[in-house]
């Protein structure tokens, strides 16, 4: 079974394919563009900066000086935030929700914060934080775009979409090849463009080998 992964045939991500007996094949269909946009709010200043992407993560790295704390969600952010001097902190859950439990539970007095986010976020923290103490600066480092011309799609068996942008460029596959979606933002792209899912996991490794193991041949 050939899965068509947007990652390095190294990264985490492959490997949990692999271990569930599936073989990933790297496939791209989107890119990143950075905006260049300077943050709102000097970081110095901030409380934290929150990161809610691996891309946002290395977009915004570079303007975290070291002792800068970052609370970010997911291990895949968390990971490319792995530089000296700068303090990671991660939700148990790899959601913005759990993102917000755990700005309240560090910083019960509130605060300013930055929110290094892409420009087709889904606005979570912000609508979470209105009228509240927790004062949270966005902060769009990036953006995820469908390349053009996108690349034929090598010979495989599922497509994971790993953001609501893959998704959106996995919708016109072959009937026969399964998609996969890789948290809920995703899935609901597939949904209301009339192609449900044909799994979706949590936006975590294990969750996704648990659910490739599921649907093997």
């Amino acid at each position: 079974m050939r899965l068509a992964l947007s990652r390095p045939e190294h990264h985490p991500l492959a490997q949990a394919a692999r271990e569930a007996g599936w073989q990933p094949v790297p496939y791209f269909p989107t890119h990143i563009q950075t905006t260049g946009n300077p943050p709102p709010l000097r970081v110095n200043r901030a409380t934290a900066v929150l990161v809610l992407s691996p891309a946002g993560a290395e977009a915004a790295a570079w303007w975290l000086p070291e002792g800068t704390t970052v609370l970010a969600t997911g291990e895949g952010t968390a990971a490319a935030l792995d530089r000296p001097g700068l303090e990671v902190v991660a939700p148990e859950q790899p959601k913005a929700e759990a993102l917000w439990e755990l700005l309240q539970k560090r910083y019960p007095e509130g605060g300013e914060f930055l929110l290094v986010r892409g420009h087709r976020s889904r606005e979570a923290l912000e609508k979470l934080s209105t009228g509240t103490k927790w004062d949270i600066h966005p902060w769009i480092t990036h953006a995820e775009v469908v390349s053009s011309p996108i690349a034929p799609l090598p010979p495989v068996d599922a497509v994971l979409a790993l953001s609501p942008v893959q998704a959106l460029a996995f919708l016109e596959v072959d009937g026969g090849v399964k998609r996969f979606a890789w948290g809920e933002t995703a899935a609901k792209i597939f949904a209301e463009a009339g192609h449900p899912a044909d799994a979706v996991c949590e936006p975590k490794a294990e969750a996704l080998k648990a659910m490739l193991e599921a649907h093997k041949a």
